[in-house]
């Protein structure tokens, strides 16, 4: 029996508030949007309409994944991040509001009166690329290069060079080997941070569906950090390193860094007015 997109709706309302992970309930309609192709503004104006069988059983298909905990990220291909849309699946972190903070570091950097023109950026652990992609698109001037350990980070990162056109140089690579960086006059980073022994602090679908090795920074999160600032005596003198970390880190980063002698320039608040990314100079 062909049903209405309000009836869809409420039933997959009602299931997404029984998780055990507590989505929004507001993720049926984003589901189902997806599937019909039409915004979500468009969907809800249609409440009374009859739903295609076929588009029915995809839209169940996408709810049950939902509903054991795969984000919606990885159930699309694709998320945006500083207004573009980058794609992603289970080899990359889903891009986070707050690591549009460490984009804004990087580009107020960049742009500062006086500040060089032409930079070389890196990007230390670019995952799917969003950093370093959408700072060659907001920096054309600007040379981009992007390093992961993971070479299937790495496979991401080049569809969404592909996606966007952007002149970034993407090469395999952890912390800092294997690149010449004595060049290298912007530093970013989005390095794992997060504590393996809070792990009971995460979402289930975050624990059980991104990449292990992309979240956790060892003890206490900070062993990232530290190989980091380890091997900023390669940099040039007056490079800066901009860095997202956690929202409870910045005093210990800031002491980390202090004994490889980098002066603290800035530190950026997120949404949440939480100490989200330390800027650095050599």
């Amino acid at each position: 029996m062909t049903r209405r997109v309000d009836q869809l709706l409420a039933q997959a309302r009602s299931k997404l508030a029984a998780a055990s992970f507590a989505p929004p309930p507001r993720e049926a309609a984003l589901l189902l949007s997806h599937v019909l192709g039409l915004s979500e503004a468009a969907l809800l104006a249609r409440s009374a309409s009859a739903v295609a069988d076929d588009d029915e059983r995809r839209f169940t298909a996408l709810l049950d994944r939902r509903l054991r905990g795969e984000p919606v990220a990885y159930l699309f291909g694709e998320k945006e991040f500083y207004g573009r849309t980058f794609a992603v699946d289970r080899r990359v972190l889903v891009p986070r509001p707050e690591t549009e903070h460490l984009v804004e570091a990087a580009m107020a950097l960049a742009r500062c009166p006086g500040g060089p023109s032409g930079l070389d950026i890196l990007d230390l652990g670019t995952g799917s690329g969003c950093v370093a992609v959408t700072l060659a698109l907001e920096l054309p001037d600007a040379r981009v290069t992007a390093t992961d350990v993971s070479i299937g980070a790495l496979a991401v990162a080049a569809e969404n060079r592909r996606r966007h056109g952007a002149a970034v140089r993407l090469a395999a690579a952890r912390t800092l080997d294997a690149i010449a960086v004595g060049s290298v006059d912007l530093l970013v980073a989005n390095l794992p941070y997060l504590d393996p022994a809070r792990t009971a602090e995460l979402a289930m679908d975050v624990l059980r569906w991104e990449p292990a090795r992309a979240l956790f920074g060892g003890v206490e999160g900070l062993d990232g950090f530290r190989e980091l600032f380890a091997a900023t005596p390669r940099l040039g003198a007056g490079a800066r390193v901009a860095i997202e970390i956690g929202a409870e880190q910045a005093e210990a980063v800031g002491v980390l860094a202090a004994q490889y002698h980098l002066r603290r320039l800035e530190t950026r608040r997120d949404y949440a007015g939480h100490p989200r990314v330390l800027v650095f100079e050599r």
